[in-house]
């Protein structure tokens, strides 16, 4: 990890997290899927609307906001350039301001060991040449949106989430010719991530990127729906180390292998994946198998026809939209 910017300012699932009651679906213009779920001290995800809202042009000014102790919604306007990750702490927006929004050279951190990432909402933001994760979700982060962001490549994840983080959704983004696109889970000896990383994957759109979308170890349930693999490379999903993945109404297009599971993955072993209403074109086998915990358990959500994902997500998905 890069040196961060310094700021003023089957699983024991249910034993550690009890089950919620299912959410309502979430009115326009709020977060769905995990993120709005009840649990550990929030209703939902409401990022910094408590607070004031500042405009902020340079990487200092975004480390001082993002890393205030008090919410704060803060508008990104134009290029930032920054050589390191900026850390982002309880109860932030970072939203862009119209389509030309950019974090450029590094990314954002959602906490710290000692100061939690929780509540926060990242929208409409090009993230590009970071020189380690362009976000990453960490140290315990809980009700976390990330929306109509884009990705282009970097040195290292895109968007990971790890280390007890949970109740997430990562909705509306493109990942653009990205690599180690979208991590859950921190390495396969880190069991401390067990009963934690319920994440919500929808309608985002996998551009030429080539591999993690996500790479999943012990998160259940992990929904993966509604989203556009166009061209990707090495793989598309990865259920392992006894995650629990449910991947449905999902487009698939010249994806030689859409999903790993019951047979592992590299030196990770085995996952549960549960896979309906996917289409498959010109792409191979997505292996499944095991019984996952329905999302539905959570939340509601109403599926799109996967036949019509990749024109909703092209025309939905990414900045200024």
């Amino acid at each position: 990890m890069k040196r961060l910017i310094p700021t003023v300012l089957g699983l024991a699932l249910v034993a550690i997290l009890p089950l919620p009651a299912a959410a309502a679906a979430a009115p326009p213009g709020a977060p769905d899927g995990f993120a709005s779920v009840a649990g550990l001290g929030l209703s939902g995800t409401t990022g910094g609307a408590a607070g004031p809202t500042v405009t902020v042009t340079t990487a200092a000014d975004l480390a001082r906001y993002a890393g205030a102790n008090t919410p704060y919604t803060i508008l990104v306007s134009g290029r930032i350039a920054t050589g390191s990750m900026i850390t982002v702490v309880a109860n932030k927006s970072i939203l862009g301001v119209g389509s030309n929004a950019e974090i450029t050279g590094g990314g954002l951190q959602l906490g710290t060991t000692t100061r939690p990432g929780n509540n926060v909402i990242i929208r409409n933001i090009r993230f590009t040449d970071a020189d380690d994760d362009s976000i990453s979700v960490t140290n315990g982060a809980h009700h976390v949106w990330i929306d109509h962001n884009e990705f282009g490549p970097g040195y290292d994840g895109s968007l990971d989430i790890k280390r007890k983080s949970t109740f997430v959704t990562v909705s509306w983004n493109v990942f653009r010719g990205t690599d180690k696109t979208m991590l859950l889970g921190h390495s396969d000896n880190y069991r401390d991530d067990i009963g934690y990383l319920r994440v919500s994957y929808h309608h985002n759109w996998f551009d030429g990127s080539n591999q993690r979308h996500p790479r999943v170890r012990f998160g259940e349930p992990v929904h993966v729906y509604n989203n556009y693999y166009d061209n990707v490379g090495a793989y598309g999903i990865a259920s392992t180390e006894n995650a629990g993945v449910v991947a449905e109404g999902n487009y698939f297009e010249n994806v030689a292998f859409p999903c790993h599971s019951t047979g592992g993955y590299a030196e990770s072993n085995p996952g549960r994946l549960v896979q309906r209403a996917n289409v498959f074109v010109n792409s191979g086998v997505c292996e499944a198998g095991g019984t996952v915990t329905e999302p539905r358990t959570f939340y509601s959500y109403t599926l799109d026809p996967a036949a019509n994902v990749p024109a909703l997500v092209t025309a939905g998905a990414g900045v200024g939209r």
